[in-house]
């Protein structure tokens, strides 16, 4: 089953506009705007409204795909917090602007959080044992443990881990495993003693280093990292789900690396694509998923 699926009912969050390469967005009471490379088409709405609307601009230094700097409106902090609700589930997350043009959340990934929270309910085992690696703020964790489970959350970055501990307290959850390690180390170390998982959440980028200088490269280091997986995942009551953002990549990779690996522990499969709806209704594609586990919607 293909799915196009996006953000849907979050007072929140909003994508108000989209196009020549920027997005503008807004998070709460701000408006940020800042680039995006996957809008290539003009915007719907004339450059005076975005610049009377932007709380913060982003705009890159010269010679950077990435890192820039934020220009602010007075009144505009650089912290602040928004809330999530799904069903019985309530969220609460800061948000920060930072150097590499990120603020601390992806909001594509509700359709993600939202899957993960029901099928983590669903699951025959008491206190189902759930993994988060390339973890990031701990929107996924969060839904996890929220849904009762035992959650391992893990990401390179030190500061990431606190920012998603911010998070917890903020969601009053608590008891999250917090683990600042290279993901491929512990995937193989796991492995070797023989540790299982209800759930796999994966979350990974083009490219990342680990805390010691570990190099990871999505192209090379994939389909190893999903073999680890079908290692550590429970053979009866189980999910797993993984998401991508890189534009080289087809969804049918997705399809090609999960058949391969797990064979016939792919049931209630879902492959397909995430996207936002700006206000010009435009779908803006921010990456690809692949998800399934042993007990369905």
């Amino acid at each position: 089953m293909y799915s196009f699926l996006t953000t849907e009912n979050w007072a929140d969050y909003e994508l108000v506009d989209s196009g020549n390469f920027e997005k503008l967005e807004r998070f709460g009471q701000y408006y940020v705007a800042r680039p995006e490379p996957q809008a290539i088409w003009d915007k719907h709405l004339p450059e005076q409204e975005w610049q009377r609307m932007a709380n913060a601009v982003f705009t890159r230094d010269k010679g950077s795909q990435e890192k820039g700097q934020w220009k602010l409106k007075k009144g505009m902090p650089e912290q602040w917090f928004i809330n999530y609700k799904y069903n019985d589930l309530k969220l609460r997350f800061r948000l920060g602007l930072s150097s590499f043009k990120h603020v601390g959340l992806f909001p594509e990934q509700d359709a993600n959080w939202k899957f993960i929270y029901d099928t983590t309910k669903k699951l025959k085992t008491p206190q189902p044992k759930v993994l988060n690696m390339f973890a990031y703020t701990g929107a996924a964790t969060l839904a996890a443990k929220a849904a009762g489970a035992d959650v391992t959350h893990l990401d390179s970055i030190k500061q990431v881990n606190f920012w998603a501990r911010d998070n917890m307290e903020a969601s009053n959850l608590n008891n999250v495993r917090w683990i600042v390690e290279d993901a491929m180390k512990y995937a193989r170390r796991e492995v070797k003693r023989g540790n299982k998982y209800n759930g796999i959440i994966l979350d990974p980028p083009s490219y990342g280093r680990g805390p010691n200088g570990e190099k990871w490269q999505l192209e090379n280091e994939l389909n190893e990292m999903i073999k680890l997986c079908r290692e550590m995942l429970d053979g009866t009551d189980y999910f797993l789900l993984i998401n991508l953002y890189s534009m080289g990549f087809s969804a049918m990779v997705l399809d090609n690396l999960m058949r391969d690996t797990f064979g016939d522990r792919v049931k209630n499969e879902e492959l397909g694509e995430l996207y936002l709806l700006d206000g010009g209704d435009r779908r803006l594609p921010l990456g690809t998923f692949f998800r399934f586990s042993s007990v369905g919607k």
